[in-house]
């Protein structure tokens, strides 16, 4: 048990001497006496003496006669979200760094050139090797800085906190368990809270809760009654469990003591708990005793880094670091081995004798340090540099994510969000997409539509009420034909008015207050002298109240305890509102009891139909059953209504049960929902409700645009089968032919045999004919992709998903699943409903880890779509009305469900294209670079004598063909946006990682050892003619090594600027300026003698080079050689892959863009290398 003063560390001088006057042996016994009590306690199931509790002294009062007090050591309330220390960063950062592969393998490179005597200096790995670290270090050192920067924010904003009677302003991190904090409206809790005071006059308070579970509706939170109304003089305890991440469990009590011996016990619960990270809102001020502080709240136990995310590019880059790793040590061995071989065959040079220590060195340790020796001669043919190039260009790409208008959206004056770069060119593989329905799929923009009262619809319209199909003019529902009893329909009004949590916010005319439910041009229900809008934390309840209002009840407000309604005659009813059952994702309903003026005790319950049915009367569910089919069917949200008259024993039954429930601490959940079963059966069932939730803008095109796309949609919801199948056809996932295969427990019920044996058989008939008897696909098209006369569509529910990956035998589980994923790997979509958060987790996880390991995506707008975006491969938040936990946690986050379409089509598909050629380009230019390296050592007697001058081996990849490739795979548009966004069908050609298989990456490789051939023999052809200066004089080793560069630095950056489609100035200032900086710099480099330099092996080299005609010509033909034969394939061959459609797309679209824009801007979609960068002012990539 831990303890703790509340309002300040000092103990009592009264404390204090009491503590003194007792004995040691009196405190030994009652130690004892209270040691062997937990044990007892413990043993028997009590929860007196729990462990994992807290317990904190509120106030002035001195702790109880018959305990001790001991000082506890809590948090204080400091946040720490930065990974680094100014005196841990450099150590830290370098460790985790260095745990990459490629950054410790040259870090071993760097170390053999420092150690053992090899033919390049240790600058020419240290220099790009510290260039990457640095990088790095700087990218991750800013990051945690912003970190710190806002964890300084949180920490020093001022708060108000009362000390003995008086209002202090402290910093939020100097906060402790158990000061009484102080908060004013819309401003945030400092730490968890438990309400003691509110400036409300039913003690209450609302708070939006949007930072920390996604929900942006006002919440209502009670303060604990009969407190004091001055807290100076409030004597209490708090006793509750110690701190644990579930943000709606909250468990504890509350000891108040007075005068009297026995103190009085309050229950404390998640309604009395205001959480860190929340706002208060309509509320003037509240005071609250602090129970979780620092890293022990709530928000911050739940925050947790995402799990490290790789994209199928790097996993790619990683298989071929491995071949070009067996090509290096394959060199060194050849090398190592030949050099033996040829000085046995040859004497030993005059001018190369070796020294007595060379011949005394052991055989087999002079053959190591050569092949380490040619080991980093031949170390450059691993780019290590790629890695920050491949970072920059997934950092900097990230923006033109973030800049595109098309993604801003007017409403929310927001556009997209990245949250992870490292992701973008994932956007381009997705496979599965994984998608919420309420507020994904529609907008969560409740509106009430109808409702039937004993088996007659009641439909409202403006000019009508609908009876029945039966149209009769506007008027109230008593006028109406064929309808319910009036006594019926008063009934059911009133329990619209009184089952909810719905509180009324009064305003002013001129009042600027925005409440859910009442918007800036919304027609205002109730009219008299002051607007009146209503504040719920679920847009259902709010529509179900405005419902009740349109048929002549309204609700007026709670009012300390006392519900107020308005009804149709225009008299006010109030009832006592004795408790709320609350509404849980299990159970799947509500209640209330309340008192009338007559004493009659009533229960008021509503709920989904799967939850209500088998709790009413069974002779009252067929008329009911057939409207709530039909709405469901129609898309629209329904709910059950029903209610139960309570007798005197019933209520004082269920009164006591509730009461002792709430006060355990151990298992209260449990207690609670025991009790809420038994008092929710037998009730009477009077109707149900209709709520509409309208489609997303554009979301049936979008659905669409990506089935077309090749990419399976599965649907995950927790909304029930009906609504989610109409919603499934409104989007085109289900299409009218569609034959749906349903797995669901109805159909599991419908054999009367057992479930296990029905599933068995239903998922064998359902593979049978979605995938045994489906009709053979086209070579290269996969089912989904094809247009399909006929396709399947699979529906299963929660429960049944729990059969099938759980069952009973392990055999069987394992079959199940399989069964499941193909049948479902074969279906044009598949929908999941009465879906758990965690089930949909579950989902994602089952297909991500299926064969072909498929990309997978999720988008959400909720919290409760949290853990299937943390599971997928790519997770992406809607900035929607459910707050942003959804967005928090995801990799990108876009406004609305229809920017998903550009997301993936344009800006996925570019980046997977840029990024793919990125990397075969890097491997390519560093195996032109190293090949002739290589091929030297078969002319210099394998010597290790290095081809090119360190300070070309240093700059090579870092300044002369670094910045082409980075400009390139940012701007380049091999197909233009509008062509991708026409033609979906185009992104199936880059699926499955098709530009990074091994095919292409064989054909880079081929390439670059053709290059590389030509390069060192096509100069050394030159060179066969010894007087290749006008003075007679002949070349040098160094001229030789220069010339081979220069013809591989113009070849490589050429060969960029042929496969560039999309020419904007930044390209040609890059390619023609990184040619333009290697001319400069070779002649600066060799002009100018450097005295820090031992040898200086360039020294007027490339201006020597220069002066002869034969070098210029020898370096114009091998660059036309060796580009010629890719300049012969891509006139000649008709173009494939990717970039196949482009010219049969770009002309329709660019005639009709004549024809629908004379006289206007030219069309975006003309040949790509005839624009500019101007041309995109209007286009963002």
């Amino acid at each position: 048990m831990r303890m703790l003063f509340l309002g300040g560390a000092e103990a009592e001088p009264g404390r204090r001497c009491l503590l003194n006057q007792r004995s040691s042996s009196a405190r030994t016994k009652k130690k004892n006496k209270r040691m062997l009590r937990r044990r007892l306690n413990r043993l028997l199931g009590g929860d007196e003496g729990r462990v994992h509790s807290r317990t904190i002294y509120v106030g002035q009062k001195s702790c109880p006669p018959n305990e001790a007090f001991i000082p506890p050591k809590f948090c204080d309330n400091r946040i720490v979200s930065s990974k680094y220390t100014v005196w841990n960063f450099l150590p830290k950062n370098l460790f985790e760094q260095f745990r990459r592969i490629a950054n410790f393998y040259f870090l071993i490179i760097f170390l053999v050139q420092v150690i053992v005597d090899t033919p390049t200096s240790p600058v020419t790995s240290g220099l790009p090797l510290f260039f990457v670290i640095t990088v790095t270090a700087i990218k991750q050192g800013y990051e945690d800085w912003l970190r710190h920067k806002a964890d300084r924010e949180v920490n020093e904003y001022q708060v108000s906190v009362l000390e003995d009677g008086r209002r202090i302003r402290k910093q939020s991190e100097k906060i402790r368990v158990g000061d009484i904090v102080e908060v004013e409206e819309d401003e945030t809790f400092p730490c968890d809270l438990i309400l003691l005071q509110s400036s409300r006059e039913d003690g209450t308070c609302f708070v939006t809760t949007a930072s920390l579970d996604g929900e942006s509706n006002h919440k209502t939170h009670y303060t604990v009654p009969d407190t004091e109304s001055d807290l100076q003089y409030l004597s209490a305890t708090i006793e509750c469990e110690q701190p644990q991440p579930d943000l709606y469990k909250f468990v504890g009590r509350m000891h108040i003591y007075n005068n009297r011996q026995e103190p009085d016990v309050r229950s404390l619960g998640p309604e009395n708990l205001l959480l860190k990270g929340a706002n208060l809102k309509n509320t003037q001020k509240i005071c609250g005793v602090a129970v979780y502080t620092g890293m022990e709240t709530k928000m911050a136990l739940n925050y947790q880094g995402k799990s490290q995310k790789r994209s199928a590019v790097e996993k790619s880059i990683n298989a071929f670091l491995l071949v070009y790793l067996f090509i290096l040590v394959s060199k060194a061995l050849v090398c190592t081995t030949l050099k033996y071989v040829w000085q046995s065959k040859h004497d030993e040079p005059w001018y190369n004798e070796k020294t007595q220590k060379e011949k005394d060195t052991n055989l087999y340790l002079k053959m190591f340090t050569d092949f380490l020796s040619f080991m980093v001669l031949f170390n450059f043919i691993i780019p290590v540099s790629m890695y920050v190039t491949v970072e920059m260009q997934k950092f900097l790409g990230s923006f033109f994510i973030t800049w595109d208008k098309d993604f801003f959206d007017p409403e929310i004056k927001e556009g997209a969000l990245v949250n992870t770069s490292d992701l973008n060119e994932e956007l381009g593989q997705v496979e599965y997409i994984f998608t919420d329905k309420t507020g994904t799929l529609t907008q969560n923009n409740m509106e009430f539509i109808e409702c039937c009262i004993d088996g007659f619809q009641y439909r409202h319209r403006e000019d009508s009420s609908e009876l029945d199909g039966v149209c009769v003019t506007d008027g109230p529902v008593n006028k109406v034909q064929q309808k319910a009893g009036t006594e019926r329909e008063e009934l059911f009004l009133r329990a619209l008015c009184l089952c909810h949590t719905v509180q009324v916010k009064e305003s002013t005319k001129n009042g600027r207050d925005q409440v859910d439910g009442l918007g800036a041009d919304e027609e205002v229900l109730h009219p008299p002298q002051k607007e009146r809008g209503f504040i719920a934390s679920s847009p259902d309840e709010i529509a179900l109240v405005q419902g009740a209002m349109r048929y002549g009840f309204t609700f007026l407000g709670l009012e300390s305890k006392n519900m107020k309604i308005l009804n149709r005659n225009k008299d006010v009813e109030t009832y006592e509102l004795l408790h709320v059952l609350n509404f849980d994702p299990v159970r799947r309903r509500m209640s209330v009891m309340v008192r009338s003026k007559t004493g009659d005790i009533l229960l008021f319950c509503k709920g989904a139909d799967s939850s209500i049915f088998p709790r009413v009367r069974q002779e009252e569910v067929e008329r009911i059953r057939m409207h709530v089919e039909r709405n469901a069917t129609d898309g629209y949200r329904t709910l059950c209504v029903a209610y139960k008259h309570l007798s005197a024993e019933e209520y004082a039954n269920a009164d006591a049960g509730l009461r002792e429930a709430k006060l355990a601490l151990q298992d209260r959940e449990e207690k609670l929902m025991d009790v809420y079963n038994q008092v929710e059966t037998e009730m009477t069932l009077i109707g149900a409700t209709a709520v509409e939730d309208q489609l997303q803008d554009e979301a049936a095109q979008t659905m669409e645009a990506l089935q077309v796309a090749g990419m399976k949609v599965w649907v995950l919801t927790g909304d029930k089968m009906e609504t989610a199948k109409s919603t499934c056809y409104a989007c085109g996932l289900f299409k009218k032919n569609t034959e749906l295969l349903e797995l669901t427990l109805r159909t599991l019920e419908d054999g009367g045999r057992r479930r296990e044996e029905r599933l068995h058989d239903l998922l064998l008939e359902y593979h049978k004919k979605a995938v045994q008897d489906a009709p053979p696909v086209k070579l290269g098209i996969t089912r989904s992709w094809s247009v399909a006369s006929h396709g399947f569509g699979f529906i299963i529910d929660g429960a049944s998903l729990s059969m099938v990956l759980s069952s009973s035998s392990e055999s069987n589980s394992s079959l199940y699943k399989n069964l499941f994923l193909q049948i479902c790997q074969n279906c044009t979509a598949v929908l999941c409903c009465r879906m758990a958060p965690l089930q949909k987790a579950q989902i994602v996880r089952l297909v991500k880890n299926s064969k072909g390991s498929p990309i997978t995506l999720s988008i959400g707008d909720g919290a409760n779509d949290v853990s299937m975006i943390l599971e997928a491969h790519v997770g992406i938040g809607i900035k929607g009305k459910e707050g942003r936990q959804a967005v928090k946690n995801s990799d990108y986050a876009i406004p609305k469900l229809k920017h998903l379409k550009k997301l993936l089509l344009a800006h996925g598909h570019l980046y997977y294209v840029r990024i793919a050629h990125l990397v075969q380009y890097f491997f390519y230019k560093n195996l032109c670079f190293i090949l002739p390296q290589f091929l030297y050592q078969f002319f210099c007697g394998f010597s290790q004598q290095p081809l090119y001058d360190a300070a070309y081996l240093t700059m090579y990849n870092i300044c002369f063909t670094s910045m082409p490739i980075l400009a390139y795979s940012l701007l380049e548009q091999h197909i233009c946006i509008e062509v991708l966004l026409d033609n979906s069908t185009l992104y199936r050609e880059i699926a499955k990682n098709a530009m990074l298989r091994w095919k292409l990456f064989l054909y880079w490789t081929a390439l670059g050892l053709f290059h590389g051939l030509v390069f060192f023999f096509g100069v050394r052809f030159l060179f066969s003619n010894p007087a290749l200066q006008d003075n007679g004089q002949v070349f040098g080793n160094w001229s030789y090594g220069t010339i081979v560069f220069t013809v591989l630095v113009f070849t490589v950056t050429l060969k960029l600027a042929l496969i560039t489609r999309h020419w904007t100035w930044i390209n040609h200032f890059v390619i023609w300026g990184s040619l333009a900086f290697y001319v400069f710099f070779s002649f600066f480099w060799g002009g100018i003698i450097w005295p820090f330099l031992r040898h200086q092996r360039l020294y007027f080299v490339f201006a020597n080079m220069l002066s002869s005609v034969s070098a210029w010509l020898v370096i114009i033909l091998l660059i036309l050689l060796s580009l010629l034969p890719e300049i012969l394939l891509v006139v000649l061959r008709k173009p494939r892959g990717p970039h196949a459609r482009q010219n049969a797309h770009i002309t329709p679209y660019k005639k009709k863009q004549v024809q629908s824009n004379v006289g206007g801007p030219q069309s975006s979609a003309r040949p790509l290398l005839m624009r500019t960068f101007s041309d995109e002012s209007n286009t963002v990539i």
